[in-house]
């Protein structure tokens, strides 16, 4: 092992140390606290919005064992997750109980959402979602349907107080935004199907509506952003699965690491040409690659199979009839896709106020205090 590996691994540890036993609770040491959080993203954010879509296809959490270890009930909650998700623990660490609600929870009434989005803010997000429209298209809410919902949200707010006080509530606030992975998905399994296999006109389309989406916000009065970037997209058990040994795609991770780095340029971009707009990118990817380089150091036992699941490395889903791990907090992962509850709680500690290597310019704590009204 090399020696910045080495030591990445070691202050990743004392990230860890700080995070395991215990739940991130809301901080006390912040010096302001965000307005609000509002959540853009996919099935490592949402927190309910698909249980409210209609259709056989859509992916929902809400059957055991999801939420098991979800605290106060052990009952599912729509996170595909056996407990809180990264959403959750990113509202947390910025002093808030937990995620905001689904959107379709509030949006029936007008004075619950209104109330809500000024209180709290809103969760958007929903699983199976993509940045492009087409990614897992009619089982899930896009980014774009995602942003015409705030806009909604929006909306309201203004009616039922000044713009001005929109505009400063926006202005405090922070907006949450993580997902990339289904379209990679997507994507990959055209390509091993021989179907389109354009990664550049592929990066241009993603980074394109990215682009049209935090400009979009910014216009409605978003200045603070918090963006996670696509993990090791090859080394999911659902990708594993499909060598021969188990072993992670380095293709699918190539594809993961191209997007990262086109994120990047983009988000330096729109900070140097939109006036006050403030961001800390987390690098999801390289909090899992450090961790998977030594599991046991970071007080993971397995990094490759789903602790909930069935067939082989558990990828073919978690279902009230598959096989469940007895030491959850050991696996990394909870199904075939997501983190555990754990492993959510731990990547969010590093983005916060981990080490300097897993966010850029600034991270999560330091983004709470930017001042964001320029």
């Amino acid at each position: 092992m090399g020696y910045e590996l080495a030591m990445k691994i070691v202050v990743l540890c004392l990230v860890l140390g700080a995070a395991a036993g215990s739940m991130i609770r809301p901080s006390k040491t912040l010096q302001q606290v965000p307005a609000a959080i509002f959540v853009f993203g996919d099935s490592t954010m949402d927190v309910g919005n698909n249980n409210y879509l209609p259709g056989k296809n859509v992916p929902r959490a809400n059957q055991p064992y999801h939420g098991i270890d979800m605290p106060g009930s052990g009952k599912p909650s729509g996170r595909f997750s056996n407990g809180y998700n990264t959403a959750d623990f990113v509202a947390q660490s910025m002093g808030f109980k937990s995620s905001p609600p689904p959107y379709l929870s509030l949006a029936p009434s007008s004075a619950n959402l209104i109330q809500t989005a000024f209180a709290t803010g809103v969760n958007y997000a929903s699983s199976g979602a993509g940045i492009l429209d087409s990614t897992n298209a009619g089982n899930n809410i896009p980014l774009s349907k995602q942003v015409q919902y705030f806009n909604a949200t929006w909306s309201e707010m203004v009616a039922s107080k000044s713009s001005g006080a929109v505009t400063a509530q926006l202005s405090r606030s922070i907006f949450l935004i993580g997902l990339g992975g289904n379209d990679l998905s997507a994507f990959a399994n055209a390509a091993e199907h021989g179907r389109s296999s354009d990664v550049a006109a592929f990066y241009g389309s993603l980074i394109s509506h990215y682009s049209a989406t935090i400009t979009e916000l910014y216009a409605m009065g978003a200045r603070r952003f918090a963006v996670i970037n696509v993990g090791l997209a090859g080394c999911l058990p659902v990708a594993r699965v499909l060598d021969a040994a188990g072993a992670c795609s380095e293709r699918r991770n190539e594809l993961a690491a191209g997007f990262n780095a086109a994120l990047r340029s983009l988000l330096a971009g729109l900070a140097a040409r939109l006036p006050g707009l403030a961001y800390s990118l987390a690098d999801s990817y390289g909090v899992m690659a450090d961790i998977f380089a030594d599991p046991p150091a970071s007080g993971f036992a397995d990094v490759a199979s789903a602790c909930c699941g069935s067939g082989r490395l558990g990828a073919a889903g978690c279902l009230p009839t598959s096989a469940l791990c007895a030491d959850r907090d050991r696996h990394y992962f909870w199904d075939g896709v997501h983190p555990s509850q754990r492993a959510a709680e731990v990547r969010v500690w590093a983005f916060y106020d981990g080490p300097a290597q897993y966010t850029t310019p600034i991270n999560f704590k330091q983004l709470v205090v930017a001042s964001g009204t320029q």
